[in-house]
């Protein structure tokens, strides 16, 4: 019979031991991250949260595989991260191709996960559907409003089934309505198809409404000095009463204590 320890590992998304990170070398050194010690359980949404240079997206595209930790070790699903496997990417900017149709940057996704042609097109308005974005896949992305083009960037990185999305910042540059609403739609989306995601965020707020679980990083270097679950009723309460409820308020108030108080001591 498996241990409790090696049955935790097994169901865990993501494995963070002992990881730092530093940029550069010798008197110009910096590092911007660790130690940090993190396990993620499939299916969690997982919101990191911190001042700006706190290490916040460093530490995502460590998961992510763009970068290798100088010390320590990241493993997703048991392996460690390679860049385009695994995980659906979501970053600041939506990063479409303009010379493509909505549809067709999302068909792109799945063109190169190797979906047969007649199974992508197929496939592109239910995916678009999802974010909702139904019956705008023939316009052009210039066409769009910002908060739409950011929709058709979360539809593309949900096109293949990966167990992972990673989001950095990805409502950081639009207005507050839109942000709001887009909140909504990605949790929805986060609760019906179960992925284990991972979103970096300036805003407490938000990371309260959309995380299954906060951890706060201190100033550079980035380590964890709060973790938090957040067990709130989202289901069927409409996102204004949610943020009404008192423990909601006292969540908002304890990460933002702990935000706060890490950056002052930077």
């Amino acid at each position: 019979m498996s241990s409790p320890d090696t049955r935790a590992a097994a169901e865990a998304a993501i494995e963070i031991s002992q990881v730092e990170h530093v940029y550069g070398a010798g008197a110009a050194a910096v590092t911007a991250v660790g130690p940090v010690d993190l396990t993620v359980a499939a299916g969690e949404f997982l919101v990191l949260v911190g001042a700006s240079g706190c290490g916040k997206s460093t530490l995502l595209r460590l998961i992510a595989g763009f970068e290798e930790p100088t010390s320590g070790s990241v493993r997703t699903a048991g392996a460690v991260p390679r860049p385009g496997h695994g995980a659906g990417l979501v970053f600041q900017q939506p990063r479409l191709f303009p010379w493509l149709t909505v549809g067709g940057n999302v068909e792109l996704a799945l063109r190169y996960a190797g979906v047969p042609r007649q199974e992508r097109v197929a496939r592109v308005p239910a995916l678009l559907a999802k974010v909702g974005l139904d019956g705008i896949a023939h316009r052009r992305t210039w066409q769009i409003s910002g908060g739409q083009q950011q929709r058709v960037a979360i539809a593309r990185a949900l096109a293949v089934d990966n167990p992972l999305l990673l989001l950095d910042e990805p409502f950081a540059a639009l207005d507050a309505l839109t942000r709001e609403r887009l909140q909504e739609d990605l949790r929805r989306v986060s609760a019906a198809t179960g992925r284990t995601s991972v979103f970096v965020t300036h805003s407490v707020d938000e990371a309260v409404f959309l995380g299954s679980r906060v951890v706060v990083l201190s100033a550079r270097p980035g380590r964890v000095v709060l973790d938090v679950a957040v067990d709130l009723p989202r289901a069927g309460l409409p996102p204004d009463e949610l943020r009404g409820l008192p423990a909601y308020a006292a969540l908002r108030a304890t990460i933002g204590h702990a935000v706060r108080d890490a950056a002052a001591v930077a």
